[in-house]
């Protein structure tokens, strides 16, 4: 039985496929040379990070303002995890490297 953060993340990157792909590719540039790729990895990630939080919230928003909120926390995070699994400078986008 899948999770139901693994069936929204799985949802989100086969509809999201050609922009996960394209992102994925910048992502790796940047991990050699972040310097040099900052300022487009934040550029492209800002709108990777809008794909994201519009399935973060698919996931967990309803729960937010209910007894439920600590769990949606926890989902949230596991969530992110399995982004970061595959992104793990997703933390990175928005940061400007002096």
């Amino acid at each position: 039985m899948t999770t139901k953060f693994k069936e929204i993340f799985k949802e989100m990157v086969t509809k999201y496929e050609k922009e996960f792909d394209a992102f994925q590719e910048l992502h790796n540039k940047y991990e050699k040379e972040p310097q040099k790729y900052q300022t487009v990895f934040n550029a492209e990630g800002e709108k990777i990070m809008e794909i994201i939080h519009e399935y973060e919230d698919r996931l967990c928003g309803h729960m937010e303002n209910t007894r439920n909120a600590a769990y949606s926390a926890s989902l949230a995070e596991k969530f992110r995890s399995e982004i970061k699994r595959y992104l793990p400078k997703l933390d990175m986008i928005g940061v400007t490297i002096g």
